[in-house]
């Protein structure tokens, strides 16, 4: 590692949360005479590009530094240039600086440091509320700041598999909402929807994840998993009001994948340029009766298959009295192919809200996973 990114490196560390561009803008200047440098963060919406200081939100798709956060590479453009912030798939932004260099080397460089201030942004996102406040571009609903803090980000990758999701309507979703973990053998992927409106959906959500991650951190099975969180809703709510959750365990080793439907939204698979959806057993929502059994099903994933996980929200979006439906899904998912899944799924609810020409009324959630096959 270079001595400038080292620099970097341990300046970021050092960093006030609240001053990390300034750090980095000061390291920056001096190492390589760079005099303008703003982070542009991508808002809840995955639509606008919306800078940390001053400055206008950046929304054409063509711009030079929507090019950099959809390409994942360092971009250069009428003397600017624009570098990829992130962290183990999760994107956060770009990083946006000036003169752009002309050594290879140099940009080499300037990539690693951004990727840093990735890391570090993600370890500080706890103690302050600086970078959260500057990637709204208006106000979060209470349901929805309570949804998005619940989640465990919005992409994630490694190399056996890639994985994304998106709530919507994103700046005032009530009670759908995704959960992830992996352990390097396997991965674990939950999709729910509590019922009811505002900040009580929300709280039956918060409470299905809270009782999921519980469950499956005493590393039990995926059906004792849903068992555990039907018990613990139904305490809550004594049947009044449920959650409708798919849960989902992929075996890293050999693509076989295990299922829970508790009344779960849609499974769709896109093997091979076809588009199938996945039969599942249906069984009752999580907290509709006490005591529910829950039997898994399993069935193999083949290297380089697409999961999207859909809920009701997406197939039932209307606009002019028209429904979105299953074959305009099926029509969409196909066309995903060649792009990742961050793309696939924001590119798909982009589609949802030019059909109903603006935001979606009813809550969406969409995930979508990659499964590349084992992997050392």
């Amino acid at each position: 590692m270079s001595v400038p990114v080292n620099r970097a490196r341990r300046a970021l560390t050092a960093a006030p949360a609240d001053l990390l561009l300034d750090r980095i803008s000061d390291e920056l200047a001096r190492s390589y005479g760079i005099t303008d440098v703003e982070l542009l963060q991508v808002d809840y919406r995955l639509s606008a590009l919306l800078p940390l200081r001053d400055g206008e939100a950046l929304t054409t798709p063509g711009h030079p530094a929507w090019r950099c956060f959809d390409h994942q590479e360092p971009v250069l453009a009428d003397g600017a240039g624009y570098l990829p912030v992130g962290m183990r798939g999760e994107r956060r932004g770009v990083l946006r600086f000036a003169p752009a260099p002309t050594d290879p080397t140099v940009l080499t460089e300037l990539t690693e440091i951004a990727t840093v201030l990735g890391h570090e942004l993600a370890a500080v996102a706890a103690g302050t509320d600086v970078y959260r406040t500057a990637r709204r571009s208006r106000r979060l609903t209470l349901a929805a700041e309570m949804q998005w803090e619940l989640l465990p980000g919005r992409s994630r990758e490694r190399p056996s598999f890639s994985l994304a999701g998106q709530l919507e309507p994103a700046y005032a979703v009530r009670g759908d909402s995704f959960d992830w973990s992996d352990d390097g053998a396997r991965l674990w992927l939950s999709v729910v929807n509590g019922m009811g409106e505002g900040v009580e959906a929300s709280m039956l959500t918060s409470l299905a994840v809270y009782a999921l991650r519980n469950a499956r951190r005493a590393g039990i099975s995926l059906a004792d998993q849903a068992a555990l969180a039907d018990q613990a809703i139904y305490s809550a709510y004594q049947g009044d009001r449920h959650v409708s959750a798919l849960l989902l365990e992929l075996d890293l080793a050999d693509g076989v994948t295990t299922v829970v439907d508790a009344g779960s939204p849609r499974l769709v698979l896109l093997r091979d340029g076809a588009v199938h959806e996945q039969p599942l057993e249906a069984q009752f929502p999580l907290g509709m009766f006490e005591g529910t059994d829950y039997r898994p099903q399993t069935f193999p994933l083949r290297p380089d298959d697409r999961l999207f996980v859909v809920s009701d929200g997406v197939v039932e979006a209307t606009g002019q009295n028209v429904r979105y439906g299953e074959t305009a899904l099926e029509r969409f998912v196909r066309r995903t192919g060649p792009v990742a899944p961050l793309d696939a799924v924001r590119s798909l609810i982009g589609d949802l809200r030019a059909f109903v020409a603006g935001d979606l009324v009813d809550d969406a959630v969409v995930v979508c996973l990659d499964w590349h096959g084992p992997r050392p």
